[in-house]
């Protein structure tokens, strides 16, 4: 092996060595688990698919000791879970820029078992956005993507630079190949709600939506050109759609003037800063185009 190589291989052991003196096992059956990083003294995040239940959750901390944790909350929408745990220690994370990631960049995935010890995956950036809105409606800021197989005990886990530092949570749920970093910035802003809230705020009008194709006719009445809209298939009793007026079959064409072309279009206008805000909705009702004034209503007061 050549002397490259040698060195190569000694640096990124010693990356993962030094990574892993802040990631912990979590489980919560009597087989299997995933990873989870001490954000700071008494905090560890982890992807929240990847925590099978709410109750009866252990970590197997970097000493080795396996301790209780109990849970703050529950993102799904970013994918992100914050445990407590009073024994997590106090080892400050050194957080790298994810920034200045850039595609084809190194990176090392680094996990926990809770038998095993520490775990690794080699990685390659492969692509790179300043921000990408998921398929949940949450923004990701930037985006990036790694093309790595990575294996279940490694799921929640650290993505660490090239400098050792760490970019953010190694989560493949946003990706449909190989896996995502959920970037520091996220995982800060998320962590805090939950602490503090125990859940992330999220906006609902109350009703579910389909995709419709509009008819030409129909199109030329509106001022935006979109050959599809989104049909109201079903309204909630006395949700913020049904005080507004809504009702089933209307279809919904524009929020907060912009066009509405599916139902995804929608999640856009139902961030926390917007409960409690009237947002003006145009509609279409036997043909006609109407504007009504919904105002966004929080979902935990009122459901989906």
């Amino acid at each position: 092996m050549s002397a490259e190589l040698i060195e190569l291989s000694n640096a990124l052991a010693q990356v993962t060595e030094h990574a892993a003196a802040s990631l912990v096992a979590i489980h919560t059956e009597s087989r299997g688990s995933s990873s989870g990083i001490v954000w700071r003294e008494g905090v560890i995040v982890t992807a929240e698919h990847a925590l099978r239940r709410d109750e009866e959750i252990q970590v197997t901390l970097p000493d080795g000791r396996v301790m209780p944790a109990t849970l703050a909350g529950r993102d799904p929408s970013t994918d992100l879970a914050v445990l407590k745990c009073a024994e997590a220690g106090n080892r400050l994370i050194e957080r790298g820029d994810a920034l200045a990631i850039k595609p084809g960049s190194f990176t090392l995935i680094v996990g926990r078992t809770r038998a095993s010890g520490p775990v690794a995956a080699l990685g390659v950036v492969s692509l790179v956005v300043s921000e990408r809105r998921t398929w949940t409606g949450s923004s990701l800021a930037p985006y990036i993507r790694l093309d790595v197989g990575l294996q279940p005990t490694a799921v929640g886990g650290a993505v660490v630079d090239a400098h050792g530092k760490v970019l953010g949570i190694a989560s493949p749920r946003f990706a449909r190949f190989g896996a995502v970093a959920i970037p520091a910035a996220t995982v800060d802003r998320v962590a805090e709600t939950l602490l503090k809230k125990g859940r992330i705020p999220r906006g609902y009008l109350g009703v579910a939506l389909q995709p419709v194709r509009l008819p030409d006719h129909l199109r030329q009445s509106l001022p935006h050109k979109e050959r599809t809209a989104a049909i109201i298939l079903e309204v909630e009793p006395d949700g913020p759609a049904h005080k507004a007026g809504i009702v089933i079959g209307d279809i919904l064409v524009s929020l907060a003037g912009q066009p509405i072309a599916r139902p995804e279009n929608v999640q856009l206008h139902l961030q926390a800063e917007n409960i409690g805000k009237s947002l003006t909705a145009k509609i279409l009702r036997g043909g006609a185009v109407r504007d009504v004034s919904i105002s966004v209503g929080d979902r935990a007061n009122g459901g989906e």
